[in-house]
């Protein structure tokens, strides 16, 4: 199939209206990159918080990259390890929607200028989310669910992983634009971050219930 059939695939609309509301559902709950890209907002500017932002976008590609690297060396070896791998991560996405709904975030905003600079701003962040092993996870749990027979793996999932980046960058960047009218509605509202989270864990459980009875229907 050529790459332009491949991307037909990534960009199918049925693959597009079950990724996009999740995705953004996702992306919209309070986490430590967001987090960052507000502080940094805050404290040291809106340019500096856009670069905080196109940071923890491209830390989403790089993950991305990797899932995209290890999945399709799987997929060669077995195509049964697989669909293991989407089952698992099925199970590991209802783990997670769990833990956000019993864990509330913490949220930490200081006020005070660091004085950073737009590229160092822009290295914190990217550095934030490559070295959280909990975005590789997530990534390898949730990008497969995806994937559609009739194209590559590797395509598909790199085409949703980059979609995912483009959302959070716009995200972040209204967000550093507008960060003080963010900070307070997310940080000093707690019916706000409240929502957040119940909003954010449901779509994950829900997701998750939902790939599981799918798969045991269709087993």
């Amino acid at each position: 199939m050529s790459a332009v059939g491949e991307a037909s695939i990534v960009l199918e609309r049925s693959v597009l209206l079950a990724f996009v509301p999740v995705a953004v559902a996702l992306i919209l709950a309070p986490g430590p990159d967001s987090v960052y890209t507000l502080t940094r907002s805050v404290s040291d500017g809106r340019t500096v918080g856009v670069a905080a932002a196109l940071g923890t976008s491209t830390g989403i590609v790089v993950h991305t990259t990797a899932a995209v690297l290890g999945l399709s060396a799987l997929l060669r070896a077995s195509a049964t390890a697989f669909g293991v791998v989407k089952v698992v991560g099925a199970a590991y996405l209802v783990y997670l929607g769990v833990q956000t709904l019993r864990r509330p975030e913490e949220f930490d905003v200081d006020a005070a200028s660091t004085g950073l600079a737009p590229a160092e701003a822009y290295r914190n962040a990217l550095a934030i989310n490559v070295l959280n092993p909990k975005v590789a996870v997530f990534f390898l749990a949730f990008l497969p669910q995806f994937v559609r027979p009739g194209g590559s793996p590797a395509a598909q999932i790199l085409g949703l992983g980059v979609l995912y980046a483009v959302i959070v960058v716009v995200y972040m960047t209204a967000l550093a634009v507008f960060s003080a009218r963010a900070r307070r509605a997310i940080v000093e509202r707690e019916r706000v971050q409240t929502a957040l989270r119940w909003a954010s864990g449901s779509v994950l459980v829900g997701f998750g219930v939902e790939l599981a009875l799918s798969r045991g229907a269709s087993s």
